[in-house]
């Protein structure tokens, strides 16, 4: 399965039915209603009310499908999904997709242990205590591999290697 069909699946599926439906709304109101009685839209090949009509709701169901992915995804990150969907759709121009964008946390890892989801910046699982990532010795926060002290209380992580 591509990247991009398992991205798809994070859309809820009340996302998608809200999509088709304002997709077949939006259309059948412009080519039963707005088309016929705009007296400049009528004066239009039928090819080009036809594309009107049927292209401009796409615009509608890619927004609906925007937000539900946003409301998906930060539900799979473990953020608070309801807030930044409300976030998405309330912002003006956009700015609220923008920032979810940008601020979003990272994915979550599985516990090799239980399975149970976790963020990357623990080292501990909280369900079964397995360790994740490398700790420091005296604060158990989560250090990187490479890092010679800890960002958090300054304690050496590794031992110091000896040059000759």
């Amino acid at each position: 399965m591509s990247r991009f069909t398992e991205e798809l699946r994070v859309i809820p599926r009340t996302a998608w039915v809200i999509a088709v439906l304002a997709y077949a709304c939006l259309a059948a109101v412009l080519l039963w209603v707005a088309v016929p009685n705009d007296a400049k839209l009528s004066h239009w090949p039928t090819a080009f009310q036809l594309l009107f009509a049927l292209g401009i709701p796409v615009c509608l169901s890619l927004y609906v499908l925007l937000i539900g992915y946003i409301n998906g995804d930060a539900r799979r990150r473990g953020m608070r999904y309801v807030l930044w969907t409300f976030l998405a759709i309330l912002i003006p121009n956009s700015i609220g997709i923008i920032l979810y964008f940008i601020l979003r946390d990272p994915c979550l890892v599985s516990c090799a242990t239980c399975g149970s989801p976790e963020r990357t910046n623990y080292a501990f699982c909280t369900k079964c205590g397995a360790q994740l990532s490398s700790a420091c010795p005296a604060c158990k926060r989560a250090v990187e591999p490479g890092w010679a002290n800890c960002p958090y209380c300054g304690a050496k992580t590794a031992p110091e290697k000896k040059t000759s």
